[in-house]
């Protein structure tokens, strides 16, 4: 099973894939972060002098949907998070169930204002990145995903009974 988990920027998708994995720990799973199939810096566009990390074009999308592939060989269960987890068509493709994470923007931009995982942030810059989100993301949200909201407590039992669904 390939499980897709896709949302905006402090979401919880990485905490989610988690919970999933731990819930399944008698199985062979694998998380792939899409973060970590980013291009080097100096590839990635700029935005006022910024890495712009909330565009598709920040993504090696041939190089992540290659390691999906063999991860499915080797894994009984892969579970893919990211931004654009449901932007890419081909790699959209190979994912079986699907988790769209939501924030309304007035809990997104009070979450972001506090992430001081890079730094600050300049504010431009995280209106950027929901305007992305609703670009990139919420637009490519499909329909079959299972849509939570997140800031609010999410039913493990009510994501894992979605899962095992026919």
């Amino acid at each position: 099973m390939v499980i897709g988990i896709g949302g905006i920027s402090n979401a919880g998708k990485s905490g989610l894939a988690r919970r999933i994995k731990n819930y399944y720990s008698s199985k062979n799973v694998t998380v792939l972060c899409q973060d970590d199939f980013a291009f080097p810096n100096e590839k990635i566009p700029l935005i006022r002098d910024h890495i712009d990390w909330e565009c598709p074009a920040s993504i090696d999308f041939k190089h992540y949907e290659e390691t999906v592939i063999k991860a499915i060989e080797d894994n009984d269960i892969v579970i893919i998070e990211g931004i654009f987890a449901f932007y890419y068509g081909s790699t959209t493709n190979l994912i079986d169930k699907k988790i769209f994470l939501t924030l309304d923007s007035r809990f997104f931009f009070m979450r972001k204002n506090t992430d001081l995982r890079w730094g600050k942030e300049p504010d431009w810059y995280i209106e950027h990145i929901w305007k992305n989100h609703i670009k990139y993301c919420k637009s490519n949200t499909p329909d079959d995903a299972l849509v939570l909201r997140a800031g609010k407590t999410i039913d493990l039992n009510k994501i894992i009974a979605f899962l095992e669904s026919s």
